[in-house]
């Protein structure tokens, strides 16, 4: 079984745009651009953010939850412009059921140019390897598309619709679930 120390340690991951890393409270500012905007919030169970004392509290819960060794996305920096964008990675972590579920959430600039699907597919790789998963959910509402299309692209499949899964935003609402299974990310890795 892996150990829990994986996010007390959290390692930062690189990709062609993007590092991974953890979140640290001067991420404040960058976190308070993208978290406040009423778009980026639209399809997240959380509400923009007011001011950066909302920012502020969401990071220190980051940081919290790093020293508990409990598993806390990343954040995403933008390496062209240094810039904190959003976070990638895992929710919640079912050891002795060797799955775990993806969230992200990123700055609408950034939006429709493949971020998204970059960071998922590392932390989706690190998933398989470090944390010794089987199973990598995310979900989504219906509407969301844009989400679905970065889940797809990074190898997840659709499996169907959970009825009113969720009370969000002061109503029941329906959830997409997608998946990926450690068999099925290994074979796409041999093509």
């Amino acid at each position: 079984m892996p150990s829990t120390a994986l996010f007390a340690g959290l390692p930062t991951l690189e990709t062609e745009r993007l590092l991974l890393r953890r979140l640290t409270l001067d991420d404040a500012a960058d976190v308070f651009a993208y978290a406040r905007d009423p778009l980026v919030a639209q399809y997240t169970s959380w509400e923009p953010h007011r001011s950066l004392q909302d920012s502020l509290d969401f990071l220190r819960g980051a940081v919290a939850a790093y020293e508990r060794q409990e598993a806390y996305p990343w954040g995403m920096v933008h390496k062209a412009d240094g810039v904190l964008i959003g976070t990638c990675g895992y929710l919640e972590w079912s050891r002795p059921h060797h799955k775990a579920e993806i969230g992200y959430a990123l700055q609408r600039g950034y939006w429709g140019q493949g971020v998204m699907s970059e960071a998922l597919r590392a932390v989706i790789a690190f998933g398989f390897t470090q944390m010794e998963l089987n199973r990598i959910e995310a979900c989504s509402l219906p509407e969301n598309t844009g989400s679905w299309r970065v889940m797809e692209k990074a190898g997840m499949q659709r499996e169907g619709v959970l009825r009113e899964w969720v009370y969000s935003k002061g109503r029941f609402r329906d959830i997409v679930f997608y998946s990926l299974l450690r068999r099925e990310w290994l074979e796409s890795r041999r093509h």
